[in-house]
């Protein structure tokens, strides 16, 4: 009796002291994740991607050797050596041949594997080839990624046209658009439309510096399965691209919206300029944030008016979207170049010559081509900020003038806007 009753005094003592038992509970839960992270770390974990076979390993070409080319020419090259039941191991690159202090830049690549121009100070793998002649460099090849200025593109894919079979598969890295007889055009849909292969996407917020030296980051990859695909194992699906991109320290997420990835990433750029512009001015992080605010809003509106099969989904929830507008606006090519024009009283191509190292600032012809579109269509009002940082660029306006322009085409926008609801009403 006495036994039991202590027994039950001690137990009611441990429930009512709910220090003692959080606690007790707390150091075992600690004890247990503790051990359960140490096995985490010291075991090998399971990798899907390992068990993909190719029935024919995929051989992967490159064109494009700039700074995010070459970057990206060095993570897929990396996938080819780990994954190489499903890739061909050597990946060839296409270099636009340049000549550094009397070298020329390919032997620089394929000897010291280092692109000494575009990307110094990065070791590339010994299995990336760098290639000058670009029919050789696509030859035999099965997947082909697109990572060249896109004011290039026309010229290139000219180029290719009856040497790429239509088995092919493609991924654009590209930012910006084609503007012909079709329209505003995805540049992944210019290739496929002129090389006939399908073509999907890359974007997403990656600096290439810091994906270079395998800083952790995220991007996203977008593909639509094609109507003739062959077959697991013998054709490109999203399982393959994942395999192709991931890496330890550069997540990739695959999705099937093409356009709204493409969409935004061109835009991007086009925003990153006017933030930018309001940085060399010295108007602070408030000014900044407004300009983002409204890019982001006219970037889903120009989805969702020219490309209604894109999802204002992937703008929020992808690194394509969102994120990648904060990346670029922080700080990327087309925010130095804003700054200095804004600081200097330079051109935009005086500030992106004298800045990029003989690269560009996308942001500046996607400028003129969303300008030149919205013209043809009579939209110019319902993109304030476009228009805004078109008129700056190439038409010398006062940046000042970026808040008066913003609310008075805004205000237009919105009247025109309450025009067509009152008509389609009626």
């Amino acid at each position: 009796m006495l036994v039991s009753s202590i027994i039950k005094a001690y137990r009611l003592n441990l429930s009512s002291s709910s220090t003692f038992a959080n606690i007790t509970k707390r150091v075992y839960n600690t004890q247990n994740y503790t051990r359960y992270l140490n096995m985490s770390l010291t075991q090998k974990k399971f990798n899907p991607l390992k068990q993909l076979v190719a029935e024919k390993p995929f051989k992967i070409a490159v064109i494009g050797s700039g700074n995010w080319g070459t970057t990206i020419a060095k993570v897929v090259t990396e996938n080819a050596k780990q994954y190489d039941k499903l890739f061909y191991p050597i990946v060839q690159m296409w270099v636009f041949e340049e000549e550094i202090e009397g070298e020329k830049l390919t032997e620089i690549i394929n000897t010291r594997h280092e692109n000494v121009k575009y990307l110094p100070g990065i070791r590339l793998p010994s299995h990336l080839v760098a290639n000058p002649d670009l029919l050789d460099t696509v030859k035999d090849a099965d997947i082909l990624v697109f990572n060249i200025p896109h004011q290039f593109l026309s010229r290139i894919v000219s180029q290719l046209k009856g040497h790429v079979p239509p088995t092919v598969r493609a991924i654009s890295c590209l930012k910006g658009f084609e503007l012909g007889d079709k329209g505003v055009q995805l540049l992944s849909s210019f290739i496929t439309d002129e090389l006939n292969i399908q073509c999907g996407a890359l974007s997403g917020a990656n600096i290439a510096m810091e994906v270079a030296k395998k800083k952790w980051s995220e991007t996203t990859v977008a593909y639509q399965m094609p109507e003739d695909f062959r077959g697991k194992g013998k054709d490109v699906d999203h399982q393959v691209l994942k395999a192709l991109f991931h890496r330890p320290y550069f997540h990739v997420s695959v999705i099937d919206d093409v356009a709204g990835i493409s969409i935004a990433g061109a835009l991007k750029n086009v925003v990153a300029l006017g933030c930018g512009f309001v940085e060399g001015l010295g108007w602070g992080n408030n000014a900044a944030a407004a300009i983002q605010r409204v890019g982001l809003g006219e970037i889903i509106k120009f989805g969702q008016m020219f490309f209604p099969e894109s999802s204002v989904e992937t703008y929020y929830k992808e690194s394509a979207g969102v994120a990648d507008l904060i990346t670029t606006c922080s700080g990327g090519r087309n925010v130095k170049v804003g700054k200095m024009m804004a600081k200097t009283g330079k051109t935009a191509l005086e500030c992106e010559n004298e800045l990029l190292n003989g690269q560009s600032a996308q942001g500046i012809i996607t400028s003129k081509e969303v300008h030149d579109w919205l013209v043809t269509c009579n939209k110019v009002e319902d993109y304030p900020l476009f228009e805004a940082v078109y008129q700056i660029v190439f038409n010398n306006v006062s940046m000042d003038k970026i808040p008066e322009m913003i609310e008075e085409l805004d205000s237009l926008g919105s009247a025109v806007d309450k025009d067509s609801d009152s008509e389609d009403s009626s």
